[in-house]
């Protein structure tokens, strides 16, 4: 089932400032609240579409690349809006946005904000090959889990808010400020039983094998999230996040713009003259070309759809092959004798027809 549109979800045009995509989740995220209505998972389900369409367009980053590539920006590594949302992700990020309509954003008005564990950052190098077709990329990641054994207590700072309140004598009258525990680090627990092999935290480095999957059409520079796979959080908090960059590996022969791919192909001069067949590579194999005969240096064959697919689905690229004739730079006699005699040939005199564009034409074409 096609996922609905962000701007849709939220009831916003693509134009909508920062403050009115706030307003309009902040006005979703009321009306469909658990506590508003409880055992109601239709208005959870709402709840979380809105706080995951919130999670993009309220990051100028993510919207850019939303706007650009839609859902398969995030949803090809199984990121925010690959379906892993909980409750826990939406009051940690933005309980704060409720301000005081639930007692402080969550369940009940006495839900603790959950502590998330540090994000990790890998790099995934990708073939052209890769890319046109979609991988599935299984790494090996170090990151911090909870040791077995290790048990946490309520903390004794904060009682298990995670925060403290403080209330000091202004000019103004008395003011009350909320900051994270220095205990707990605002995770309101502390560590009850601490394993040998812990560190402070409770923590051990294992190596996980992650399985990433990678959707056709990704460019290089791009970022895909896996939720939960960065490093644990202390208790009962929320893992991080896994962090794709994607780097891609130069073709030995084929060139990327965009969706389109570009293919320099060198002909003989007999083949220019009398037509040819030739193989050339593509991203999804080799294919038979036709090149015909008197063909021009400079001319530009269209394989439709043998390019790069759009990341959005629509479409596919096309893949266009350079004609280049190639002139011998050394002759023997004989064939010195022969091009000597085709100077005053009028088969071999430049007849440029009004359909052979000139290059800065073509260039022109590429690009416009």
């Amino acid at each position: 089932m096609a996922k609905q549109d962000y701007y849709e979800v939220l009831g916003v045009n693509k134009n909508a400032s920062a403050a009115e995509i706030k307003k309009a989740y902040r006005k979703m995220a009321i009306k469909y609240h658990p506590d508003k209505n409880p055992d109601d998972k239709s208005a959870e389900e709402k709840f979380k579409v809105a706080a995951e369409a919130y999670e993009v367009l309220s990051n100028p980053d993510k919207k850019a690349r939303y706007d650009q590539f839609g859902h398969q920006a995030f949803d090809g590594a199984g990121g925010f809006g690959g379906g892993s949302m909980n409750m826990d992700d939406i009051f940690s990020q933005f309980g704060d946005i409720f301000g005081g309509a639930f007692g402080g954003g969550g369940f009940g008005g006495q839900r603790q904000r959950s502590v998330r564990g540090s994000n990790l950052r890998i790099r995934v190098k990708l073939t052209l090959e890769e890319i046109a077709n979609g991988v599935e990329k299984k790494v090996k990641v170090k990151r911090k889990k909870q040791a077995k054994g290790v048990t946490y207590k309520t903390c004794g700072t904060c009682n298990g808010s995670g925060q403290v309140t403080r209330i000091t004598n202004t000019i103004l009258g008395r003011m009350q400020t909320a900051s994270p525990c220095t205990a707990c680090g605002g995770s309101g627990q502390t560590i009850d039983h601490r394993p040998a092999n812990a560190d402070a935290n409770g923590f051990v480095v294992e190596e996980e094998t992650v399985s990433i999957k990678i959707p056709a059409g990704v460019q290089d520079g791009m970022q895909l999230k896996v939720s939960g796979k960065g490093n644990a959080a202390p208790g009962n908090g929320i893992s991080g996040d896994l962090l794709v960059a994607i780097s891609e590996e130069a073709h030995p022969k084929l060139q990327r713009e965009g969706d389109n791919l570009h293919y320099d192909l060198y002909v003989s001069l007999p083949d220019a003259v009398l037509g040819s067949s030739v193989e050339i590579d593509t991203v999804t194999g080799k294919v038979r070309l036709k090149i015909e005969a008197g063909v021009q240096s400079g001319k530009i064959l269209r394989l439709r759809g043998k390019g790069i697919p759009n990341i959005n689905g629509y479409n596919k690229g096309d893949l266009l092959v350079h004609i280049n004739v190639w002139t011998p730079k050394t002759l023997d006699k004989e064939q010195k004798a022969f091009f000597e005699k085709m100077r005053t040939n009028e088969h071999f005199e430049p007849k440029p027809e009004h359909s052979d564009k000139s290059f800065f034409e073509k260039v022109k074409d590429m690009f416009s």
